[in-house]
């Protein structure tokens, strides 16, 4: 099959995500046969760097020849079983090593599908779990302004990117926004992390108010991710940990993208010293290779749950909850970042590749250039609708995938760049400011 011929069919039989589908009458579609590695090659052997990991999946890169034995093992036994009122040895020992790696006592791990699935679980347990205690008028959630938690309704409700949520507007629950943290936001002057205190303080004053009818407080440690790369101090979730103790309001961490090493720890929350009501994990928990999801949850919220009534129960599933090929895909992961020492390693990745991409902080088309762990971005002084577009289809002709959020150019590459691919990463981003 050729690149030509797998366009067709795909236009023909295949409705793409987050995709006008008019836009590929004119744009091609980017057929991929194979992957290894960073690299991404098509049906004719060209190779694209896969410097967005994926959507952020594949924190390991592609191919990774220790997760596929992990995947083939298990295949010998057990592809997958209902996890409800059965149980198997991977979920177990996956649950079992998230606790101890989670800040935090979040002992209780339920599993789905994917980022938006466990978005819904948290807030659908948070809402559940304060009803089972009493307190029924606690059903409203918070969210930062321009968050992103995903595109089912309940994710969406307590999303604020205008082209996710417009659309479906009459379906979605009314959610409270407080001010973002965005350090790009703060005055002239002001450090990143007084105005975290500042928009911590507007936090406050909301939940003086509604603290009452309150939930959960959801956000993105450190990073919201398709809402810009808007990076923040830790003191903001040092402040919101504080608030939501003293206000009785669950805080959900959604780390989906920005967990496993993202932010240069393990989990996002660690830099703050703090630990969330409940974690969301997905993205990077398999390494890109099966859809997996989990949300970490403390004692007390398990135990509003523990009750000889079924209606007092945690009803929510997933046909494919706990798969035991994504779980042992999990292990993997976990054990490549422990056993190579992989976040450790990071860190100097990361600045090899703040040298070699440092002639971009001073370009006159880049504004706001700035870096959180492995992840990268900038926004462009170009801010024409068709910049993203543009961008993008440059970016693949010149063997590169980079795919920008409006006029925020990123990127979040596996952690496997070779010190020639940091190069050529660096020299197709000045060649594409040009």
């Amino acid at each position: 099959m050729n690149n030509r011929e797998m366009l067709e069919r795909s236009l023909r039989a295949v409705w793409h995500p987050c995709t006008q589908m008019k836009h590929h009458e004119l744009l091609p579609l980017v057929p991929v046969a194979r992957a290894e590695g960073a690299w991404l090659i098509d049906f004719e052997g060209n190779r694209i760097l896969d410097a967005i990991s994926s959507w952020w999946v594949n924190l390991l890169g592609h191919g990774n020849p220790r997760i596929n034995a992990a995947i083939v093992r298990q295949l010998q036994t057990l592809e997958h079983v209902m996890l409800a009122g059965f149980t198997h040895e991977p979920v177990v020992r996956l649950s079992e090593r998230l606790a101890a790696l989670a800040p935090g006592r979040l002992g209780h791990c339920f599993y789905g599908s994917d980022g938006a699935s466990a978005i819904e679980i948290a807030l659908k347990m948070s809402f559940h779990a304060w009803r089972n205690a009493g307190r029924e008028a606690k059903t409203g959630f918070i969210a930062l302004e321009n968050s992103y938690h995903g595109e089912t309704l309940g994710a969406l409700s307590v999303t604020d990117v205008p082209l996710f949520r417009d659309t479906y507007a009459p379906l979605l629950r009314n959610c409270a926004r407080v001010p973002s943290p965005d350090a790009r936001l703060a005055e002239p002057g002001e450090s990143a992390r007084d105005f975290a205190l500042r928009c911590a303080r507007a936090l406050e004053s909301h939940l003086e108010a509604h603290a009452h009818q309150t939930a959960a407080l959801i956000v993105e440690p450190l990073v919201q991710c398709a809402g810009g790369m808007a990076m923040h101090d830790a003191e903001y979730l040092r402040r919101a940990r504080e608030l939501c103790s003293r206000f009785e309001v669950h805080l959900i961490a959604d780390e989906i993208a920005v967990g496993f090493g993202r932010t240069g720890t393990l989990f996002a929350c660690e830099q703050a010293g703090i630990a969330p009501d409940f974690l969301c994990l997905s993205k990077g928990l398999s390494g890109g290779y099966l859809p997996l999801s989990v949300v970490m949850t403390s004692d007390s919220v398990y135990a509003a749950f523990y009750d000889d009534s079924l209606a007092r129960g945690f009803l929510h599933s997933h046909s494919y909850t706990g798969n035991a090929l994504a779980c042992s895909a999990a292990l993997a992961v976990l054990d490549i970042l422990e056993e190579d020492r992989v976040i450790e390693r990071n860190r100097a990745t990361a600045a090899q590749i703040n040298k070699a991409t440092a002639p971009l902080r001073d370009h006159p088309q880049v504004r706001n250039f700035r870096n959180q762990g492995m992840i990268w971005a900038f926004d462009a002084a170009d801010a024409s609708p068709q910049f993203a577009r543009d961008f993008f289809n440059r970016a693949v002709a010149s063997g590169v995938l980079l795919r920008p959020l409006g006029n925020t150019v990123y990127w979040m590459p596996p952690y496997v760049l070779a010190d020639a691919e940091i190069e050529f990463l660096a020299r197709s981003l000045e060649q594409l400011m040009q």
